[in-house]
Parts: structure tokens; C-alpha cells; sequence
């Protein structure tokens, strides 16, 4: 089902319990969704954007640019069939507790549920632990060590996972190497979608994943 919007920032109308909050921003209807920590984290504090503001956050921009998921960086970014979100959509005072954590979840849930994404691109280790533990199957085999999984695809439930190694910590390989994923990716069926039609009357599609 195709989501009918033209806002980009906070396009569900998400509204959290808190002073200030960095709700989704992007396409509702997107391919990719970038899932980030939270805006101490990862930027957005002051703009009120996911992934900005921040060195980091440029740096990462400049990535997803280059490999095809952002026509335009900068405070007001614009988007490649990507959504931008957090686990933790409300600007913290210091660290999350896990119970603020838990509190959020529903907000990050009901908008990666509403876009559905074809790939999610966890971005640091406790939002790559978050997704491969309640979106795949996968947490159990996998030991989340994000110099290792940085771009590497892995398989969801419906899904397709490709981490990403918290900007914060990149060194001078971990940018190319992510832009190279991104360009392989898109270059690839990432959409991985069957068409059922033929089973059913009429000539129309029926599309799964």
C-alpha cells in the first residue's frame, strides 16, 4: 500500500511525550530506511533533522550521497527513496535509559511498519542489535561487531539488513567501503519481490516478498 504524503519531516505525525524530538524525515514511501540511536548520538538537535549537524553526521551523508541514497546533503537533505529515522526519536538529557528506550520503540516501529523499506541500514551497534533482534532471524548467529559487518548484507524477515559502522568511529576506509555496498546494492533486485498474479484470476499482479 503506497503512503499518500508530501511532508518529508515527521510524515505519520509522530509526537513523542517530550520537550523536543527529531521525528523521521524523508520519502514514506522509500526503498532504503537509515535507522540511527538518537540526536545526541547522531546529530539532528538542532535542526531537527536525523543525520545532521554533526562532522559525523556529514561524513555519513557524503556516504549515502555518493552511493546513490541522497540526491542533496545538508541540514535539509533530499532524499533518494530514503527515510531517515531513530530508535530514540526524543533529544535525550545524556544516555537513554532502557526503559526511555523502551518507551520509544512504538513510535520507531509504527513508522518502519507504515514505509515498509525493502533494506534497513542500522547505523552503530545499538541500533544494528535492535534490528537483526526484532526484525530478523539472524541476532543468534550474529556477533555485532560493526568493523565487520559495516556494509556487509545480511537477510531479514522480509528485509534486507545492511549495517553501518557509527560514523563517530569510521577510520579512512570505512566511507568508500560503504558507498561501494550502496552502489553494488542498487545495481542488484534489493526489491527481491515475487509476483503471485499467475496463481490468481485476472491479469494483474500480485506482488510479495
Amino acid at each position: 500500500m503506497k503512503n499518500v504524503t508530501d511532508r518529508v519531516s515527521n510524515p505519520f505525525g509522530m509526537s513523542p511525550d517530550c520537550d523536543r524530538f527529531v521525528p523521521g524525515y524523508g520519502d514514506a514511501n522509500a526503498d532504503f530506511h537509515v535507522v540511527g540511536d538518537h540526536p545526541g548520538a547522531h546529530g539532528g538537535v538542532e535542526t531537527g533533522v536525523p543525520f545532521t549537524g554533526t562532522p559525523a553526521a556529514e561524513r555519513l551523508q557524503d556516504a549515502l550521497a555518493e552511493g546513490g541514497l541522497l540526491r542533496a546533503t545538508g541540514d535539509t537533505p533530499e532524499v533518494a527513496s530514503t527515510f531517515l529515522s531513530y530508535l530514540h526519536m526524543c533529544v535525550p538529557d545524556g544516555e537513554p535509559t532502557p526503559a526511555a528506550y523502551a518507551d520509544m520503540e512504538r513510535f520507531f516501529d509504527a513508522e518502519l511498519r507504515a514505509i515498509a523499506a525493502h533494506v534497513l541500514l542500522p547505523v552503530g551497534e545499538r541500533a544494528t542489535e535492535h534490528v537483526l533482534e526484532t526484525y530478523t532471524a539472524q541476532a543468534w548467529k550474529t556477533d555485532v561487531d560493526m568493523a565487520e559487518l559495516h556494509g556487509t548484507e545480511l537477510r531479514g524477515s522480509g528485509w534486507l539488513v545492511l549495517p553501518i559502522r557509527d560514523p563517530r568511529e569510521w577510520d579512512g576506509t570505512d566511507g568508500p567501503e560503504l558507498v561501494e555496498s550502496l552502489r553494488t546494492l542498487r545495481s542488484t533486485d534489493f526489491r527481491r519481490v515475487s509476483d503471485l498474479g499467475r496463481f490468481l484470476p485476472g491479469e494483474d499482479p500480485y506482488l510479495v516478498r
